[in-house]
């Protein structure tokens, strides 16, 4: 309902989404999905977006509300992911390496529902729409203030795999280059020609939630794993340093998929 609201006022004071996301400094991916109802407004987005939609106070009156909805949405996901979502949703430190697939913490909608959509056994569409719904919900975590800090290393094999189809693809890869602009994230691509690599075994991630010790997390075939053991993470983060290291530098890498863009 708030959703379709906030496309009404939009259309009402003539502006599009991207104009309406310059204005508040939302994408216009984030801005559609917000008014699909797939994402959920921030209180500070609405405080933002108020004046701007000449909404008088309606978009601040249901802040209450929404914080509610954002509460119930901690558990939502998955009984074996839930103690992993919960420590993402306070992290002031996140750092990932994937190998086979774009994060989903990084993936459009449209990524993430070809990705659920071609998974076997097949879900039902209910299922899918749920999980895309779940798995975009978890991004709010870059809004969050204070920001987080973000470090992604891909393998360059991971962007040049054309997941949904051409449009899907480029979209995505669109994306990542917004995402790689933020200055609280870092975005890194292994290169395929690198002679030497300190990981060929499976993703991982790294994260800190507030005030607490930081955690490593892997999955494998739906199972997934929580590692809490020092010196487990303590291994787990002096490799992702060197895969860090030998990975092209963020500049070079956001260079690499403007030009992959430029070429499809």
């Amino acid at each position: 309902m708030l959703g379709r609201q906030l496309k009404l006022l939009r259309e009402r004071a003539g502006l599009s989404q991207p104009e309406f996301g310059a204005l508040v400094g939302y994408g216009p991916d984030q801005i559609s999905a917000m008014e699909r109802g797939v994402r959920t407004p921030r209180p500070e987005f609405l405080i933002k977006a108020d004046p701007i939609l000449g909404a008088n106070r309606m978009l601040i009156a249901v802040i209450p509300d929404v914080e509610e909805a954002m509460t119930r949405a901690r558990t939502r996901h998955p009984e074996w992911y839930r103690d992993y979502a919960g420590l993402e949703a306070l992290a002031v430190s996140l750092h990932d390496y994937s190998t086979m697939g774009v994060l989903g913490l990084l993936q459009t909608e449209e990524y993430a529902r070809a990705v659920f959509t071609q998974r076997h056994p097949p879900l039902d569409e209910e299922t899918i729409t749920k999980r895309v719904a779940d798995r975009l919900s978890r991004q709010q975590i870059f809004e969050r203030w204070p920001l987080p800090e973000f470090s992604f290393v891909m393998e360059q094999a991971v962007l040049e795999r054309p997941i949904g189809g051409h449009e899907v693809h480029q979209g995505q890869l669109r994306h990542l280059l917004h995402l790689g602009r933020m200055r609280n994230v870092q975005l890194q691509v292994m290169p395929t020609g690198r002679a030497e690599h300190p990981c060929l075994d499976n993703s991982f991630t790294l994260l800190t939630p507030k005030g607490k010790d930081q955690v490593g997390y892997m999955e494998s075939h739906g199972y997934p794993r929580l590692i809490v053991d020092r010196e487990e993470v303590r291994i787990l983060a002096a490799r992702y340093g060197i895969i860090r290291a030998q990975a092209l530098n963020p500049h070079e890498s956001l260079e690499l998929i403007e030009k992959m863009l430029e070429e499809r």
